[in-house]
């Protein structure tokens, strides 16, 4: 029978996934909106004022939702000159404290980002950057929602660590051989 942690465990990894995959289908729209962008530029010698921005907060959008999944299914940057040898329990006492670490950093960057969108929610604040000018809220709650989630599924794979370094057994979502 699944504990509560389990089915939280399972819930996140399935969040994590659902926003990786939102991610991955704004990849279409980035597609559309560069093509456009090039043949209005070099073909109808017309380039558009909202191209620059649309790009950067696409493509940020999908590293921003992708970030958790990466971490689910251990896509990140790794040094694993020693880990690669250490035993189950070896690879879980590392994981633990970095995963620690990370989760304190995110909690405190987490909020620091709701704050940050929160502002320019409250000023309608605009990105400055170009002649479209968007609202730049929104994008930042992408910020909010990427690092939210990236941050549930840091406690989740904490939690794993810590199953096996404590009960030596469980399969943590990716932290296994």
């Amino acid at each position: 029978m699944m504990n509560v942690s389990s089915y939280l465990g399972k819930a996140v990894d399935a969040l994590s996934k659902a926003a990786a995959l939102i991610g991955a289908l704004l990849i279409v729209p980035l597609i559309g909106s560069l093509t456009y962008e090039v043949v209005s530029r070099y073909i109808l010698n017309t380039p558009t004022v909202w191209a620059y921005e649309m790009s950067y907060m696409l493509m940020g959008s999908i590293f921003l939702l992708g970030m958790a999944y990466a971490l689910k299914v251990r896509e990140h940057v790794n040094v694993d000159i020693f880990y690669g040898i250490l035993p189950p329990r070896g690879k879980a006492t590392m994981d633990m404290i970095g995963l620690a670490v990370l989760l304190v950093a995110l909690i405190w960057i987490v909020d620091a980002l709701f704050q940050y969108a929160l502002e320019a929610y409250e000023y309608q604040e605009t990105s400055g950057a170009s002649g479209w000018n968007p609202l730049i809220w929104p994008f930042r709650t992408v910020w909010v929602i990427g690092f939210g989630i990236l941050t549930a599924q840091t406690a989740v794979e904490l939690a794993r660590s810590i199953a096996i370094l404590f009960k030596g057994e469980g399969e943590s979502g990716v932290w296994h051989e």
